[in-house]
Formats: C-alpha cells, sequence, structure tokens
C-alpha cells in the first residue's frame, strides 16, 4: 500500500456543546468518534480538526482523543489540527503522557508532540522520521551509520508505542521491508 488515506474529522460535530468536560461527556462523545472512525475503515490518518471547540479539560480529552487513538494503535493515526489554544494543548499533552500516548499537534507543515515522549534511544530516529512523509530503517541507518537491525528495532519500538505507522513493502533484495509513516 503507497498511498495512506488521510481524512479529518471535525471534533465539534460530535460534541454536544463546544466545551467538553469530564468523563461522562466523553465517554459519549469517544462512542460517535469510534463510530466515525468504523464507517470509514480504508482510512489510515484521522487528522482531528478542533475547529469550534472552545474547552476540553483533562478528563474529556483522555476519554475521546487520547482513548480513540490508543484503541486504534498500531493500524490508525489520529493527530490534531486546528489547534491553537495553549490550554487546550496543555490539557491534552497531560491526557496524553497519563496514558502513554503520544499525539501531535499540526500548525502547517510543522508539528508539536504531546503526550507521550519517545524514550532516549529512539528520539533520533523519531526526528528522522518526522522529516520525512515515509522512512525506511535501511535509511535511518547509512545515514547515522548504524546496523540495520539497530535502525529497524528503533524503528519497531516506535511503531508499537504510536508515534508512527508502517506498512509492509518489497524490499529492494527481494524480501519484506516496512516503511514508516509519520502520523500528520
Amino acid at each position: 500500500m503507497n498511498e495512506v488515506t488521510t481524512r479529518v474529522l471535525a471534533l465539534r460535530a460530535h460534541m454536544d456543546r463546544p466545551e467538553g468536560w469530564g468523563r461522562s461527556q466523553g465517554r459519549q462523545v469517544y462512542q460517535r468518534l469510534l463510530q466515525f472512525v468504523e464507517d470509514n475503515p480504508g482510512t489510515v490518518i484521522f487528522q482531528i480538526s478542533m475547529k469550534g471547540v472552545k474547552r476540553i479539560d483533562i478528563s474529556f480529552a483522555s476519554e475521546t482523543i487520547i482513548e480513540l487513538a490508543r484503541r486504534f494503535r498500531r493500524t490508525k493515526g489520529f493527530c490534531l489540527i486546528d489547534l491553537t489554544d495553549p490550554d487546550m494543548v496543555e490539557n491534552i499533552d497531560a491526557a496524553g503522557e497519563k496514558k502513554e500516548q503520544p499525539m501531535l499537534v499540526w500548525a502547517g507543515k510543522s508539528a508539536e508532540l504531546v503526550g507521550m515522549k519517545p524514550k532516549e534511544g529512539t528520539r533520533e530516529a523519531f526526528q528522522f522520521a518526522m522529516g520525512r512523509s515515509q522512512s525506511r530503517a535501511s535509511e535511518f541507518a547509512v545515514q547515522k551509520n548504524l546496523s540495520i537491525a539497530n535502525a529497524s528495532m528503533k524503528f519497531k519500538q516506535l511503531w508499537e508505542q504510536g508515534f508512527l505507522l508502517r506498512r509492509e513493502s518489497a524490499a529492494d533484495t527481494g524480501g519484506v521491508e516496512f516503511v514508516y509513516y509519520r502520523i500528520g
């Protein structure tokens, strides 16, 4: 699969009001978001638009955005767009940190990572992957003078932890190689 299908998911369209407060309201909105994702099975990356959302607390963020990303970790990616309120970013960051889920907040062509951060051993591989739309462990290995096995392990850890997505591809050698994608 060479093309990664992306769709915008407008959070406000699934909320009853522009403020998201508490676990109870978060669980209700989560069910609506889950239905949207299940109704779009071919979509790999969902850009959650925060347009029209005035405020959300940590509990609401945890039960909706973060829980959705955790549920589909390794199969679908979720990131945030249209988010400029630093208080909401801080609440999403805290929710992601607590549930050990990373989340990218995109502003144009640049992204800020909130929630869980990569461990020191994989941080450089994550930065490498963020610099391009897709990456291969072999490319990282060559650039950093690492063994392919070492580079592969770093990318696999990033995929397992929800920092990247991956797809199987045919390697130049005739075998199987994974192509890793940033979520955005």
